[in-house]
């Protein structure tokens, strides 16, 4: 796709309407906040612009032009405005200069997983028992779309923070090649409302975050459109008001942002997402291949039936695993539904559920991860972001930090998907309807435990990242993956083959990491 190279002068007059515009209609009130102090980097990634891509075929392909001279009289304009609106700030736009100064990586993402909590509850069966699927095509339509299920919500989760990832790079390219100082580094009359960077202002990487994340979230989450034009304008207004960005800077973030975003957005229509739910044909294919190896089909344990959740998911295009690495790492079947291992882990259940302590019950609230949550996949980005804050990391790390936690979890998400519809193993509840669970039941196979793979990946990636919280992922791993048997929803075999295929998916991560030039 290509894309035509961005000209300070020819938006410049659209850039200043925007920003007009947000200085004076931009009043709705910052969603609740994480605890997030202003972000100072301990190093600014000086070389990000050289570490290496995942989609982009490298930080050009969407040119960005040279800026004007400081001298220009366009961006003297600039600048006078900047001073104009500092000289008249409202405290609903001090509000959003103090929210975004923690960073606008970790911004969007609490944004996401607020999103993604929202819209994670099943649709209800129609009055005739049968079920309708959220639509793309009619997004308000009654069921809304999307649910966020956890695989749907993986895939949302990589799309966003990866393509924020290559389009922070291509920003930092950019940046150390046109050296333009941030303009109140140029004019002393504009305060710096932002902890200073040091960084070069253009392209911004506020106009370039706010049009990737608005753009693919807009995408992912339809019906929450304005909400998210609302964070968009905040972000740009945050960064112009605060001296941190031009209005040329800012126009210039926001074009390569919106080319990168349109690359993103043309792979996912081609992912196989789409045909993600198969058909009734194909459901019951899968119970009979079952049954054909003697085995006790899984059947959905929801009243009235519903439809197994994305059973072809395991066909969804991954980033770091091809769909010959998933088929090729695919687990081992589990043991069978007639053997005396199978009898002994229901046994296991039965009596984990009957006798449960009050921290495994607490461990099975913390790990639920279902209905107006996050999902497990954001689970493990909020453990994440302590490390990060800690870490004083630069715009461009954090977004390294989330995209590799993410592409693990989304090719998680597939192999662990992958492997549930090709065993379509039934949970312990259907083998032993006196098993009362904790939780919320799941309405796919047992084998492999999601919570595990999910898990084992997470853990794997943010150890190579944050080796001194190795001993901390790997017991929230564990813990994660065990709350499953708790909550009487998983046996043994699903936790210890999950975990340890989750940590086989992360490795393909983590060589990647070890090879990108960021360390």
């Amino acid at each position: 796709m290509n894309h035509p190279a961005f000209s300070p002068r020819r938006v410049f007059g659209v850039a200043v309407l925007l920003i007009a515009a947000t200085l004076t209609s931009c009043t709705k009130s910052i969603p609740s906040t994480e605890l997030l102090s202003p972000l100072t980097p301990a190093t600014t990634d000086a070389d990000a612009g050289n570490w290496r891509m995942i989609l982009l075929t490298g930080p050009t392909q969407i040119p960005v032009s040279a800026p004007v001279l400081a001298s220009d009289n366009g961006y003297l304009g600039e600048l006078a405005a900047i001073k104009a609106a500092q000289a008249t700030i409202t405290p609903s736009q001090q509000a959003a200069i103090d929210y975004w100064s923690a960073g606008g990586v970790l911004r969007w993402n609490e944004i996401l997983r607020e999103l993604v909590a929202r819209q994670d509850l099943p649709p209800s069966p129609n009055p005739d028992g049968s079920y309708t699927s959220p639509s793309a095509a009619n997004p308000f339509a009654n069921p809304q779309y999307p649910f966020s299920n956890p695989p749907y919500a993986a895939r949302a989760y990589s799309y966003v923070t990866v393509a924020q990832y290559e389009a922070l790079k291509a920003v930092w390219y950019y940046k150390y090649q046109y050296n333009r100082p941030a303009p109140s580094k140029t004019d002393p009359a504009i305060k710096s409302l932002m902890p200073a960077t040091g960084l070069p202002s253009y392209p911004s990487e506020d106009g370039v975050e706010s049009a990737v994340n608005g753009t693919l979230l807009k995408l992912l989450f339809p019906t929450n459109a304005a909400e998210i034009d609302t964070y968009v304008a905040q972000q740009q207004q945050a960064a112009l008001i605060s001296g941190r960005a031009a209005a040329s800077d800012i126009a210039a973030g926001v074009a390569l942002g919106k080319g990168i975003a349109a690359l993103f957005t043309a792979r996912a229509g081609t992912d196989g997402m789409k045909s993600a739910g198969g058909n009734p044909a194909l459901w019951a294919q899968l119970a009979s291949t079952a049954r054909a190896r003697g085995e006790t089909a899984w059947v959905s344990q929801d009243g009235p039936p519903r439809p197994p959740m994305l059973p072809v998911f395991g066909q969804v295009k991954g980033w770091m695993m091809s769909a010959s690495d998933i088929v090729s790492n695919r687990p081992a079947p589990p043991p069978s539904t007639s053997s005396s291992q199978m009898a002994n882990e229901l046994t296991e259940v039965r009596t984990a559920v009957n006798n449960i302590t009050r921290d495994q019950l607490s461990t099975v609230y913390k790990w639920a991860d279902g209905v107006s949550t996050p999902t497990p996949s954001g689970h493990w980005n909020a453990i994440a972001v302590p490390y990060i804050v800690s870490a004083q990391m630069s715009e461009v790390r954090t977004a390294r930090v989330f995209a590799l936690l993410d592409m693990a979890m989304q090719d998680a998400a597939v192999s662990c998907w992958d492997t549930k519809y090709t065993y379509f193993n039934p949970r312990p509840s259907q083998l032993d309807p006196s098993i009362k669970t904790w939780t919320g039941l799941p309405n796919f196979p047992s084998y492999l435990s999601g919570h595990s793979v999910f898990s084992g990946a997470a853990a794997d990636v943010l150890t190579n990242i944050f080796p001194q919280g190795a001993t901390y992922f790997s017991a929230q791993a564990q813990e994660a993956a065990m709350s499953r048997l708790y909550a009487g929803i998983h046996f043994r075999t699903d936790i210890t083959a999950g975990l340890a295929q989750g940590q086989k998916v992360g490795e393909f991560t983590v060589r990647f990491a070890k090879t990108d030039g960021a360390h």
